[in-house]
């Protein structure tokens, strides 16, 4: 418990942006740059219909003990989705088109907010500083 207490300050000490008066914290480019937000939802965008055509119709008799057929070795994540969802591929493309607004709502929110986060990281390495100057060194002699 004490060395994670005094290795704590010491990995503060390792962070750059701690380092610096919380004046003159900025945010990256990229967390305000509506392109980076742009990307980010394609990414998010492809990476879903990947996983989408992950077949999964061996896994699913494989865990119900048994050997897949042939039409469940080409079963994918969507085709299951369709069974419990009729509207599945409208309501994904419409979640996936909604999906972009949200990501440069949520940019925005942490540019917004990184600032005061790391004004209260610099404030809490202070109050780390303290209370480990005052810890009794460990290899004092006990009396």
């Amino acid at each position: 418990m004490r060395k994670s207490l005094i290795l704590l300050p010491v990995l503060l000490y390792a962070t750059p942006t701690l380092a610096q008066p919380a004046d003159t914290i900025q945010v990256p480019r990229e967390l305000t740059d509506p392109a980076t937000a742009d990307r980010l939802a394609a990414t998010m965008q492809a990476l879903s219909k990947a996983f989408l055509d992950v077949r999964v119709g061996e896994l699913k008799a494989a865990a119900e003990g048994r050997q897949a057929t042939a039409a469940e070795r080409n079963m994918t994540v969507r085709d299951l989705a369709r069974r419990d969802d009729p509207n599945f591929d409208r309501n994904f493309q419409r979640q996936i088109a909604q999906s972009g607004p949200m990501i440069h709502q949520g940019m925005k929110a942490l540019s917004d907010a990184l600032p005061a986060m790391m004004q209260g990281l610099a404030q809490a390495q202070k109050a780390l500083e303290r209370a480990a100057a005052n810890m009794p060194d460990p290899n004092y002699p006990k009396r």
